[in-house]
């Protein structure tokens, strides 16, 4: 007994923590970055290689695709080898398909690069929240989880900035090749703290479930809760990949706004989500039912989206309309959290996050496809529409996860 307690690492440190959070979120928000390596570079590329909308969007179905595949089979891989290597190894293919795409002669390279980058996206969701898990002591797990969907978002809102602002400046190749730049910079970080990441040094609380479900290594899946989790993703990325990819062209064309107008408004979508995701943390920590704070954000969300449909707001309106539609999702962000959290088996490892989180790039991928298929019918006023519409849906997939939650917590524990 006394040997088994000896051999159990002290808790982690309050500074100890807050870097392992840091670090594990400033990978996460080069990951979502990498999310719209192409969207905000559409309109040159679109000149360049006289592309259709449709062509453009399945670059972002291609990255999402990959990503797809690679999450749910990369959590096996975390569990087998570790987050730590993993993560090392998708910051460092971003990079690869940066460069690759900066170098791109035809659409064919366009298609290689979105591959490579979609590979490298492929290990985030399984290696950061294995490492949230297992190097951030219990009581601040809710706000690695806070930090983590933040630095995403954060992510989000600075691509288009980034990459549109050194393409209008210098060129798009520039941009992509600068954007290179940056993985580049997080890894070398990774590296010098990488014995803050090491999985192996964690908490030793998952070693029993882990050595009892090794048998049964696919049983999870028979869990409905985790397809609900995997549905809920769905729909709301479904929604978000219409923002992601065809926003500031469908900004310009129902409101005639300059391009940097339109950018503008999609990045002021992903900052006030930002900013609802930190409120989103308050509302959940005090709220009993999740899904209740989920249907009230995205009814909101979804409202604000249909108004922006109906084109009948002033330009600068529109821009301040997509911030309250980013707000409201934001909100809704920490609920799910710990929605899914709580519909997770105990002590869930990279594979059930990997399948879960799949959810996400299945919706980013499908979105392309059916928003530009959209815009190219000339129907700009309909991106906005499926985006209010699917994030109402996504109340329904909300309340059937918060279902699922209730009816495991139910359950008897086995002995």
């Amino acid at each position: 007994m006394s040997t088994a307690t000896a051999s159990v690492p002290p808790p982690p440190t309050l500074g100890q923590d807050a870097k392992v959070i840091g670090l594990v979120g400033l990978a996460h928000g080069v990951s979502h970055f990498f999310h719209l390596i192409l969207a905000p570079l559409f309109p040159w590329l679109k000149e360049d290689f006289a592309l259709s909308y449709a062509e453009l969007g399945l670059l972002m179905t291609v990255f999402f695709v990959i990503s797809c595949i690679g999450q749910a089979l990369s959590g096996f891989v975390v569990d087998r080898v570790g987050a730590r290597a993993v993560l090392f190894a998708g910051v460092g293919l971003l990079g690869v398909g940066a460069l690759a795409l900066s170098q791109a002669q035809n659409y064919a390279m366009l298609l290689a690069g979105s591959m490579i980058a979609g590979l490298g996206n492929s290990v985030f969701h399984p290696a950061d929240y294995t490492l949230l898990n297992r190097r951030v002591s219990q009581p601040r797990l809710g706000h690695a989880f806070s930090v983590h969907g933040i630095s995403g978002n954060l992510g989000w809102a600075a691509a288009p900035v980034f990459l549109a602002g050194l393409a209008g400046l210098f060129h798009w190749r520039v941009a992509l090749a600068c954007a290179a730049l940056v993985p580049a910079a997080v890894l070398l970080l990774l590296f010098l703290h990488r014995d803050l990441l090491d999985t192996r040094a964690g908490t030793p609380r998952q070693g029993k479930a882990d050595a009892a479900g090794e048998a049964h290594v696919l049983a999870f899946l028979r869990l409905p809760g985790v397809w609900m989790c995997f549905a809920f993703f769905f729909v709301t990325a479904l929604a978000l990949g219409g923002i992601q990819s065809f926003a500031a062209p469908g900004l310009r064309a129902l409101y005639g706004m300059s391009l940097a107008t339109a950018t503008a408004g999609y990045s002021t979508y992903m900052v006030a989500s930002a900013a609802g995701m930190l409120f989103g943390g308050f509302v959940a920590a005090r709220a009993h039912k999740h899904e209740r704070t989920i249907a009230i954000a995205f009814m909101a969300s979804g409202a604000f989206a249909l108004l922006l449909a109906a084109g009948i707001v002033p330009a600068m309106m529109a821009v301040v309309l997509m911030g309250a539609v980013g707000f409201g999702a934001g909100v809704a962000g920490p609920s799910r959290d710990l929605l899914i959290r709580a519909a997770a088996p105990a002590n869930a490892t990279g594979r059930v996050y990997g399948v879960v989180y799949s959810g996400l790039d299945v919706g980013l991928a499908s979105a392309p496809l059916l928003f530009g298929a959209v815009m190219d019918a000339q129907h700009p006023a309909w991106v906005f529409i499926g985006i209010g519409v699917l994030q109402c849906l996504a109340i329904f997939t909300a309340v059937g996860v918060g279902g699922s939650a209730a009816q495991r917590a139910a359950q008897p524990r086995p002995a």
